[in-house]
């Protein structure tokens, strides 16, 4: 028997034409009729349609997440499917992905995909990316490799990979590259994972936010934040995890009142550490309380952070978390 694959239909650029009375791209292709364009893929599994929504990237919300997850607990636990795909805009893919990562543990492969042209423009790469998202899902070798994230034929996980460009195909890249790929329908894997973390928890912290760092910052960003009622905040600071000066009043006033602090660099790639000991330099910052937050970005360090909050407040459990990024 074929393998039977369940797929979960958000949206995103994948489900798009162009509207000729906007003038611009809108969802509006069902999941059937998506699946219809993808030649042959009848010959390798079976397909379960799940339409969830039609939605572009940037409407997808925490709420929604959670019931992705729910959806997602109980195909996993049927013992007819092999594997389970969504498809998503890709501009919060990376988000959505880590999000699932962090919160889902099953060894049965997870796949989220998309894709960066409509269904109107040439080279329209939906169905190449929804068949290799097929092959990787159906690949024994993809188990108990977390969520795995596939555009362009390269299979990447969810917890490394992030969009880098606006435009390309390959967009999505990881810091040591892909995986994997996909050749001839085949999941080729090139490295193993290391680390695959599982934070289990039904209750996430919406109340954090995310900050970037800029030359002469000071600390109203941070105070506003923390008026707001912030539970946690991320900031994107310099280099290897340093702040400017003015800027060290907010990090103390959210820590004053409970507002645990993580702090990522704003650089593509590299792990922040405690390598500089001046006012603001990432050893200064520690001795504060704040939590470096390893190798992540920004957005995923709030997902963290969100997802870490309602598992716990107890803040060295919570600095424990980040130690595995």
């Amino acid at each position: 028997m074929k393998p039977k694959v369940a797929i979960i239909f958000t949206g995103g650029t994948i489900s798009m034409t162009v509207d000729e009375k906007v003038g611009a791209a809108i969802p509006t292709l069902t999941g059937s009729q998506i699946l219809s364009m993808v030649s042959n893929i009848d010959k390798l599994a079976e397909i379960e349609v799940i339409e969830y929504a039609e939605i572009p990237g940037p409407h997808m919300t925490i709420d929604r997440l959670m019931e992705i997850r729910s959806l997602i607990h109980d195909l996993v636990k049927r013992n007819d499917i092999s594997g389970v795909i969504i498809t998503h805009g890709t501009d919060s893919l990376e988000e959505t992905a880590y999000f699932l990562d962090l919160t889902i543990n099953t060894p049965k492969p997870v796949v989220v995909v998309g894709a960066m042209r409509n269904s109107s423009e040439l080279g329209y790469d939906g169905p190449s990316n929804l068949a290799a998202a097929v092959c990787t899902a159906i690949s024994p070798l993809a188990m108990n490799k977390g969520v795995l994230v596939v555009l362009n034929n390269e299979v990447n996980l969810a917890m490394e990979v992030t969009k880098t460009n606006t435009l390309s195909l390959n967009t999505f890249q990881s810091p040591y590259g892909p995986i994997g790929t996909i050749d001839t329908n085949d999941l080729i894997v090139h490295r193993d994972i290391v680390t695959k973390q599982f934070i289990n928890t039904d209750i996430i912290e919406n109340n954090v936010y995310l900050i970037k760092s800029y030359l002469d910052m000071d600390d109203s960003l941070i105070n506003c934040a923390v008026n707001a009622g912030a539970k946690g905040i991320v900031i994107e600071a310099m280099g290897r995890g340093n702040l400017p000066p003015k800027a060290l009043a907010g990090v103390k006033y959210a820590l004053k009142n409970n507002v645990v602090v993580v702090i990522v660099s704003r650089c593509p790639s590299g792990r922040v550490m405690e390598s500089y000991g001046y006012e603001g330099g990432g050893k200064d910052l520690t001795s504060m309380g704040v939590v470096l937050g390893g190798e992540l970005n920004g957005q995923k360090a709030r997902l963290k952070l969100m997802v870490a909050l309602g598992y716990t407040d107890d803040i060295d459990e919570i600095r424990n978390i980040f130690k595995i990024s």
